[in-house]
């Protein structure tokens, strides 16, 4: 947290963040939207499994990044979350260069929820699991959309009390802060080799045989007529 004055602008989020937050919303968007279709299951798939690389490098990123970027630096306890929470009502909320303790829960839950709905849709998909992991699945997915709304709320009403625009700030990097807590590095050229290896992936799902529809019971009518199987055994 820093003082409310002497107020400059400073480099918050390095470039991989920022690669990794707008890949993550493209990824999870368009999966979701393609969820109900045979015909996108190849881009489903994709979606995905990229998806759940972005959340394995924000792992890593989260422990070996740079200074804002590290879950030390903004995973805070619950005394934290409500202190915050009561600034906000109060009209003077705490100002933090990085995410702040509120923001920092919905972090950790949609990370959470992602790789839940990966590995369960893995699994579902791979025929490895039985009706409750397509449960598990749709129901992390719509766990994870709920979150999703929560954290844009979140960022509209934060911009709003902090005269600042949250957004713009992970589009460019910058925010203000006090002078000298900035980060030094922006760390392009690894954000460039993030672009290249998602991009890469596209590339090589795109040459393989597009998946047989039916393959783990991911298709529409195989849940229609296992869940019809259900209701007749009923």
């Amino acid at each position: 947290m820093t003082p409310s004055t002497e107020k400059t602008k400073i480099r918050v989020w390095d470039a991989p963040i920022r690669v990794f937050h707008w890949l993550m919303v493209l990824c999870f968007a368009g999966a979701y939207l393609t969820a109900e279709s045979d015909s996108w299951l190849m881009l489903h798939l994709t979606l995905g499994y990229t998806l759940g690389g972005l959340v394995v490098f924000r792992l890593v990123w989260g422990v070996i990044g740079s200074r804002y970027a590290r879950f030390g630096s903004f995973v805070r306890g619950p005394s934290a979350v409500l202190r915050y929470g009561k600034s906000m009502l109060s009209g003077t909320p705490e100002h933090h260069n990085g995410h702040n303790p509120a923001g920092a829960v919905a972090i950790v839950l949609l990370l959470a929820s992602s790789l839940t709905v990966v590995l369960s849709g893995w699994v579902f998909y791979t025929d490895l699991g039985g009706h409750w992991v397509k449960e598990l699945h749709e129901g992390a997915a719509g766990f994870m959309l709920a979150m999703v709304c929560v954290h844009v709320a979140g960022v509209v009403l934060a911009s709003w009390l902090h005269r600042e625009n949250l957004v713009r700030a992970m589009l460019t990097g910058i925010k203000e802060g006090a002078p000298g807590e900035g980060i030094r590095r922006s760390w392009r050229p690894l954000a460039l080799v993030l672009v290249c290896v998602v991009m890469g992936y596209w590339w090589l799902q795109w040459q393989a045989p597009a998946p047989n529809p039916v393959q783990g019971r991911t298709s529409s009518s195989e849940y229609s007529k296992h869940d019809s199987h259900e209701r007749d055994n009923d």
